[in-house]
Protein backbone atom coordinates (compact mmCIF):
# COMPACT_ATOMS: atom_id res chain seq x y z
CA UNK A 1 0.00 0.00 0.00
CA UNK A 2 1.09 3.16 -0.82
CA UNK A 3 2.62 5.55 2.20
CA UNK A 4 0.16 7.98 3.35
CA UNK A 5 2.36 9.25 6.50
CA UNK A 6 2.18 12.51 4.89
CA UNK A 7 -1.15 12.61 4.85
CA UNK A 8 -3.19 14.28 7.68
CA UNK A 9 -6.82 13.77 7.02
CA UNK A 10 -9.81 15.60 9.17
CA UNK A 11 -12.69 13.24 9.46
CA UNK A 12 -15.41 15.46 10.01
CA UNK A 13 -19.34 14.35 10.70
CA UNK A 14 -22.23 16.14 11.56
CA UNK A 15 -24.36 14.91 13.80
CA UNK A 16 -28.21 15.32 14.17
CA UNK A 17 -30.44 12.99 16.88
CA UNK A 18 -27.71 9.98 15.35
CA UNK A 19 -27.24 8.04 18.09
CA UNK A 20 -28.35 4.90 16.99
CA UNK A 21 -25.82 5.55 13.82
CA UNK A 22 -22.68 6.99 15.18
CA UNK A 23 -21.81 3.53 16.88
CA UNK A 24 -21.48 1.79 14.02
CA UNK A 25 -19.92 4.49 11.94
CA UNK A 26 -17.33 4.79 14.71
CA UNK A 27 -16.31 1.19 14.51
CA UNK A 28 -16.11 1.05 11.13
CA UNK A 29 -13.01 4.10 11.33
CA UNK A 30 -10.18 2.36 12.10
CA UNK A 31 -10.53 -0.73 9.09
CA UNK A 32 -11.50 2.20 7.04
CA UNK A 33 -8.59 4.69 7.52
CA UNK A 34 -6.28 2.58 8.06
CA UNK A 35 -2.84 3.22 6.75
CA UNK A 36 -3.74 6.90 6.81
CA UNK A 37 -2.95 9.83 10.19
CA UNK A 38 -6.21 11.11 10.68
CA UNK A 39 -8.73 13.15 13.54
CA UNK A 40 -11.85 12.73 14.04
CA UNK A 41 -13.89 16.14 14.28
CA UNK A 42 -18.10 15.47 15.34
CA UNK A 43 -20.08 18.80 15.11
CA UNK A 44 -23.59 18.09 16.83
CA UNK A 45 -26.38 20.21 16.03
CA UNK A 46 -28.59 20.51 19.37
CA UNK A 47 -29.46 16.42 19.32
CA UNK A 48 -31.90 15.83 21.60
CA UNK A 49 -30.35 12.03 22.41
CA UNK A 50 -27.48 10.92 23.44
CA UNK A 51 -25.06 11.77 20.32
CA UNK A 52 -23.18 13.76 21.99
CA UNK A 53 -23.10 10.93 25.20
CA UNK A 54 -22.24 8.40 22.42
CA UNK A 55 -19.32 10.24 20.81
CA UNK A 56 -17.70 11.25 24.11
CA UNK A 57 -18.21 7.54 25.45
CA UNK A 58 -16.98 5.84 22.32
CA UNK A 59 -14.63 8.23 20.93
CA UNK A 60 -13.34 10.27 23.83
CA UNK A 61 -10.27 11.37 21.77
CA UNK A 62 -12.38 13.15 19.27
CA UNK A 63 -13.12 16.53 19.16
CA UNK A 64 -16.38 17.52 19.61
CA UNK A 65 -18.21 20.81 18.40
CA UNK A 66 -21.32 21.39 19.72
CA UNK A 67 -23.19 23.97 18.07
CA UNK A 68 -26.15 24.85 20.29
CA UNK A 69 -28.43 24.83 17.17
CA UNK A 70 -29.80 22.74 14.86
CA UNK A 71 -27.97 25.21 12.29
CA UNK A 72 -28.02 22.74 9.29
CA UNK A 73 -25.87 20.34 7.62
CA UNK A 74 -23.60 22.72 5.99
CA UNK A 75 -22.80 24.66 9.05
CA UNK A 76 -21.94 21.18 10.76
CA UNK A 77 -19.30 20.51 8.08
CA UNK A 78 -18.01 24.09 8.57
CA UNK A 79 -17.54 24.05 11.91
CA UNK A 80 -16.25 20.51 12.13
CA UNK A 81 -13.62 21.89 9.63
CA UNK A 82 -13.25 24.56 11.62
CA UNK A 83 -12.50 23.14 14.29
CA UNK A 84 -9.49 20.49 13.23
CA UNK A 85 -6.14 20.45 13.58
CA UNK A 86 -3.98 21.08 10.70
CA UNK A 87 -5.12 18.71 8.12
CA UNK A 88 -4.27 17.74 4.31
CA UNK A 89 -7.24 16.75 3.36
CA UNK A 90 -11.25 16.54 5.04
CA UNK A 91 -13.28 13.50 4.71
CA UNK A 92 -17.06 14.24 5.13
CA UNK A 93 -19.24 11.78 6.41
CA UNK A 94 -23.06 11.28 7.28
CA UNK A 95 -23.54 9.22 10.64
CA UNK A 96 -25.03 6.71 8.70
CA UNK A 97 -21.84 5.83 6.74
CA UNK A 98 -19.42 3.17 7.32
CA UNK A 99 -16.09 2.57 5.48
CA UNK A 100 -15.13 -0.69 4.43
CA UNK A 101 -11.01 -2.01 5.45
CA UNK A 102 -8.75 0.75 3.38
CA UNK A 103 -11.41 3.31 1.98
CA UNK A 104 -9.99 6.36 2.88
CA UNK A 105 -6.15 5.14 1.45
CA UNK A 106 -7.74 4.70 -1.65
CA UNK A 107 -9.61 8.07 -1.79
CA UNK A 108 -6.02 9.63 -0.42
CA UNK A 109 -4.20 7.98 -3.10
CA UNK A 110 -6.91 9.54 -5.67
CA UNK A 111 -7.35 13.10 -4.46
CA UNK A 112 -3.36 13.12 -5.08
CA UNK A 113 -3.65 13.08 -8.82
CA UNK A 114 -3.10 16.95 -10.35
CA UNK A 115 -6.35 18.63 -10.48
CA UNK A 116 -8.45 16.21 -8.56
CA UNK A 117 -10.24 18.19 -5.70
CA UNK A 118 -12.94 16.05 -3.97
CA UNK A 119 -12.53 12.14 -4.16
CA UNK A 120 -15.67 9.71 -3.93
CA UNK A 121 -16.14 5.88 -3.42
CA UNK A 122 -18.44 3.43 -4.64
CA UNK A 123 -21.49 3.21 -2.40
CA UNK A 124 -23.68 0.28 -1.96
CA UNK A 125 -26.87 0.27 0.32
CA UNK A 126 -27.80 -1.73 3.57
CA UNK A 127 -28.60 -4.89 1.18
CA UNK A 128 -25.51 -4.35 -0.85
CA UNK A 129 -27.08 -2.98 -3.71
CA UNK A 130 -25.67 -0.33 -5.98
CA UNK A 131 -26.15 3.38 -4.88
CA UNK A 132 -26.49 5.71 -7.71
CA UNK A 133 -24.38 8.21 -6.71
CA UNK A 134 -22.80 10.28 -9.36
CA UNK A 135 -24.50 13.31 -11.02
CA UNK A 136 -24.43 15.65 -14.11
CA UNK A 137 -24.65 19.47 -13.58
CA UNK A 138 -28.68 19.95 -13.53
CA UNK A 139 -29.64 21.71 -16.99
CA UNK A 140 -32.96 22.21 -18.36
CA UNK A 141 -33.35 19.45 -20.89
CA UNK A 142 -32.27 17.15 -18.26
CA UNK A 143 -34.65 18.67 -15.46
CA UNK A 144 -37.82 18.44 -18.37
CA UNK A 145 -36.28 14.74 -19.01
CA UNK A 146 -36.46 13.58 -15.28
CA UNK A 147 -40.08 15.31 -15.23
CA UNK A 148 -41.60 13.52 -18.44
CA UNK A 149 -39.79 9.82 -18.68
CA UNK A 150 -38.23 9.62 -14.87
CA UNK A 151 -34.70 9.73 -13.33
CA UNK A 152 -33.61 6.09 -14.16
CA UNK A 153 -34.39 6.57 -17.87
CA UNK A 154 -33.26 9.68 -18.38
CA UNK A 155 -29.38 9.12 -16.50
CA UNK A 156 -28.89 6.57 -19.07
CA UNK A 157 -27.78 9.55 -21.42
CA UNK A 158 -25.52 12.10 -20.81
CA UNK A 159 -27.69 14.43 -22.32
CA UNK A 160 -30.52 14.11 -20.32
CA UNK A 161 -29.55 12.52 -17.04
CA UNK A 162 -28.28 14.13 -13.56
CA UNK A 163 -28.56 10.42 -11.95
CA UNK A 164 -26.02 8.61 -13.76
CA UNK A 165 -28.51 5.71 -14.17
CA UNK A 166 -26.10 2.79 -16.01
CA UNK A 167 -24.75 0.64 -13.72
CA UNK A 168 -21.51 0.02 -16.30
CA UNK A 169 -20.35 3.42 -15.45
CA UNK A 170 -19.75 2.59 -11.80
CA UNK A 171 -16.99 0.25 -12.59
CA UNK A 172 -14.38 2.18 -13.52
CA UNK A 173 -13.13 5.97 -12.54
CA UNK A 174 -14.84 8.95 -13.79
CA UNK A 175 -14.92 12.73 -13.03
CA UNK A 176 -18.40 14.19 -12.09
CA UNK A 177 -20.00 17.31 -12.03
CA UNK A 178 -20.87 16.28 -8.58
CA UNK A 179 -21.49 13.32 -6.04
CA UNK A 180 -24.04 12.50 -3.34
CA UNK A 181 -22.37 13.91 -0.41
CA UNK A 182 -22.39 11.48 2.24
CA UNK A 183 -19.36 10.63 1.48
CA UNK A 184 -16.75 13.13 0.13
CA UNK A 185 -12.78 13.35 0.65
CA UNK A 186 -11.67 17.08 -0.41
CA UNK A 187 -8.13 18.76 -0.39
CA UNK A 188 -7.38 21.59 1.46
CA UNK A 189 -6.32 23.22 -1.11
CA UNK A 190 -9.50 22.81 -2.70
CA UNK A 191 -11.49 23.74 0.31
CA UNK A 192 -9.11 27.34 0.26
CA UNK A 193 -9.91 27.74 -3.21
CA UNK A 194 -13.61 27.26 -3.02
CA UNK A 195 -14.55 28.78 0.75
CA UNK A 196 -16.76 27.38 3.22
CA UNK A 197 -20.02 25.59 2.33
CA UNK A 198 -23.02 27.53 1.89
CA UNK A 199 -25.48 27.11 4.87
CA UNK A 200 -27.81 29.38 2.97
CA UNK A 201 -29.14 25.55 2.09
CA UNK A 202 -30.04 24.45 5.98
CA UNK A 203 -30.17 20.36 4.07
CA UNK A 204 -30.12 19.34 0.58
CA UNK A 205 -28.01 20.79 -2.61
CA UNK A 206 -24.81 21.83 -0.02
CA UNK A 207 -22.78 19.02 -1.48
CA UNK A 208 -24.19 20.40 -4.96
CA UNK A 209 -23.46 23.89 -4.86
CA UNK A 210 -19.84 23.16 -3.31
CA UNK A 211 -19.07 20.31 -6.04
CA UNK A 212 -19.80 22.61 -8.80
CA UNK A 213 -18.15 25.34 -7.23
CA UNK A 214 -15.28 23.23 -6.96
CA UNK A 215 -15.78 22.43 -10.63
CA UNK A 216 -15.67 26.40 -11.24
CA UNK A 217 -12.62 26.82 -9.74
CA UNK A 218 -10.76 23.88 -11.72
CA UNK A 219 -11.25 20.71 -9.14
CA UNK A 220 -12.27 17.46 -10.56
CA UNK A 221 -14.23 15.65 -8.91
CA UNK A 222 -13.45 12.08 -9.17
CA UNK A 223 -15.21 8.75 -8.44
CA UNK A 224 -12.83 6.30 -7.21
CA UNK A 225 -14.34 2.74 -7.50
CA UNK A 226 -12.04 0.69 -5.71
CA UNK A 227 -12.85 2.93 -2.58
CA UNK A 228 -15.58 1.41 -1.03
CA UNK A 229 -18.60 2.31 1.48
CA UNK A 230 -22.27 1.52 3.09
CA UNK A 231 -24.55 4.31 2.99
CA UNK A 232 -27.34 3.23 5.16
CA UNK A 233 -29.50 5.71 3.70
CA UNK A 234 -31.72 6.30 7.10
CA UNK A 235 -35.00 7.99 5.15
CA UNK A 236 -33.69 11.68 4.31
CA UNK A 237 -36.55 13.22 2.09
CA UNK A 238 -38.65 10.49 2.58
CA UNK A 239 -41.07 13.00 4.79
CA UNK A 240 -43.06 15.67 2.83
CA UNK A 241 -41.68 18.34 4.65
CA UNK A 242 -37.71 17.16 3.82
CA UNK A 243 -38.75 16.48 -0.09
CA UNK A 244 -40.23 19.38 0.03
CA UNK A 245 -37.26 21.33 1.11
CA UNK A 246 -34.93 19.04 -1.23
CA UNK A 247 -37.26 20.35 -4.37
CA UNK A 248 -36.85 23.93 -3.36
CA UNK A 249 -33.86 23.88 -3.02
CA UNK A 250 -32.78 22.41 -6.31
CA UNK A 251 -34.47 25.57 -7.76
CA UNK A 252 -32.88 27.82 -5.59
CA UNK A 253 -29.14 26.31 -6.62
CA UNK A 254 -30.31 26.54 -10.33
CA UNK A 255 -31.52 30.17 -10.48
CA UNK A 256 -27.98 31.12 -8.60
CA UNK A 257 -26.40 29.34 -11.18
CA UNK A 258 -28.47 30.15 -14.16
CA UNK A 259 -29.97 33.38 -14.07
CA UNK A 260 -33.95 34.63 -13.63
CA UNK A 261 -35.51 33.40 -17.15
CA UNK A 262 -33.57 29.57 -17.00
CA UNK A 263 -34.68 29.47 -13.62
CA UNK A 264 -38.24 29.97 -14.45
CA UNK A 265 -38.27 27.53 -16.99
CA UNK A 266 -36.50 25.14 -14.22
CA UNK A 267 -39.03 25.65 -11.71
CA UNK A 268 -41.67 24.51 -14.28
CA UNK A 269 -39.64 21.16 -15.06
CA UNK A 270 -39.88 20.64 -11.36
CA UNK A 271 -43.05 21.70 -10.87
CA UNK A 272 -44.36 18.98 -13.40
CA UNK A 273 -42.55 16.36 -12.30
CA UNK A 274 -43.84 16.82 -8.94
CA UNK A 275 -46.90 16.97 -10.36
CA UNK A 276 -47.05 14.08 -12.15
CA UNK A 277 -46.06 12.02 -8.81
CA UNK A 278 -48.93 14.10 -7.10
CA UNK A 279 -51.49 12.67 -9.49
CA UNK A 280 -49.89 9.25 -8.79
CA UNK A 281 -50.84 9.88 -4.92
CA UNK A 282 -47.61 10.58 -3.93
CA UNK A 283 -47.71 12.46 -0.69
CA UNK A 284 -44.22 13.75 -0.53
CA UNK A 285 -45.24 15.27 -4.01
CA UNK A 286 -48.32 16.58 -2.85
CA UNK A 287 -46.60 18.62 -0.47
CA UNK A 288 -43.52 19.87 -2.73
CA UNK A 289 -46.31 21.06 -5.19
CA UNK A 290 -48.09 23.08 -2.65
CA UNK A 291 -44.44 24.44 -1.87
CA UNK A 292 -43.58 25.00 -5.40
CA UNK A 293 -46.64 27.50 -6.19
CA UNK A 294 -46.77 28.98 -2.57
CA UNK A 295 -46.24 32.39 -2.70
CA UNK A 296 -44.18 32.75 -0.15
CA UNK A 297 -41.93 30.47 -1.73
CA UNK A 298 -41.99 31.45 -4.75
CA UNK A 299 -39.25 34.60 -4.27
CA UNK A 300 -37.41 32.98 -2.36
CA UNK A 301 -36.44 30.63 -4.89
CA UNK A 302 -36.56 32.72 -8.03
CA UNK A 303 -34.98 36.21 -6.23
CA UNK A 304 -32.07 33.99 -5.37
CA UNK A 305 -28.96 36.32 -6.53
Amino acid sequence: MTDHAVERVAICVVSYNSADQLPGLLASLPAGASGVAWHLVVADNASSDDSVATVRRLAPEATLVQLGRNAGYAAGVNAALAAAAPYTAALVLNPDVRLEPGCLATLVTALRAPGVGIAVPRLIDAAGKLILSQRREPTLARAFADALVGAERAGRTVRFGEVVSDPARYQGEADLDWAEGSTQLISAECLRSCGPWDESFFLYSEETDFDLRAGDHGFAVRYVPAARAVHLEGGSGQTPALWSLLVLNRVRLFRRRNGLPRAVLFWLAILLREASRAVLGRRTSRAAVRRLIDPRSVPRMLGEV
